[in-house]
């Protein structure tokens, strides 16, 4: 961040992306415990990172309010308490990226460990001599889920985690494969008439 220091905070509401963060802290009662889960749910599918219990952080950005305000009004209707700062960090800024960043980095990893199970669910269609429309069909539908799990990422992942090449080029892989897989199943159909 630039300007760190007395009088930097960002005071007002966050129209500018990745200048500072929010932070909610909350408390659920305990029981029923699915509120709390739906609570952690929420707070993982944005992309927060909880820097301690109850407390998650996300970088600052017009949509992170949004979602933040309305999570907290969701928690409030729960019987719950919740506060939603706007801050910059004074002391610890790069540990909190740094838990961001692994963050999106393992949300990455999982990426790209679902495209090597696209990829040999591709190659097994191979070997079963599978070449099918409605195989090709299921596949197309799962590649559609793996491009929107990594857009979903890649939207939260402010700093430009080190991962993103990586799953890019592995989804690149995957659209390459099931086009050659289209292909011959094309080719497969148009020998059958």
């Amino acid at each position: 961040m630039t300007g760190e220091g007395p009088g930097s905070a960002n005071t007002g509401s966050a129209s500018t992306d990745g200048d500072g963060w929010f932070l909610l802290v909350y408390r659920i009662p305990s029981e029923p415990t699915r509120l709390r889960a739906a609570v952690w749910r929420r707070l993982k599918s944005l992309g927060a990172i909880y820097l301690q219990n109850s407390a998650a952080a996300l970088p600052a950005s017009t949509a992170a309010e949004r979602a933040l305000r309305k999570l907290r009004s969701e928690i409030l209707d729960m019987s719950g308490t919740a506060t939603l700062l706007s801050c910059s960090v004074l002391a610890g800024e790069q540990e909190v990226k740094a838990a961001f960043q692994a963050a999106r980095n393992d949300e990455y990893e999982e990426i790209v460990d679902k495209c090597e199970d696209f990829q040999a669910q591709v190659r097994k269609e191979y070997l079963d001599n599978h070449f099918t429309y409605a195989e090709l069909e299921e596949n197309e539908v799962d590649l559609v889920k793996l491009r929107n799990w990594f857009a979903k990422v890649t939207e939260r992942d402010t700093f430009g985690a080190a991962g993103r090449a990586t799953a890019e080029g592995a989804l690149a892989g995957c659209e390459q494969t099931l086009e050659e897989y289209a292909a011959r199943v094309y080719a497969e159909e148009a020998e059958s008439r």
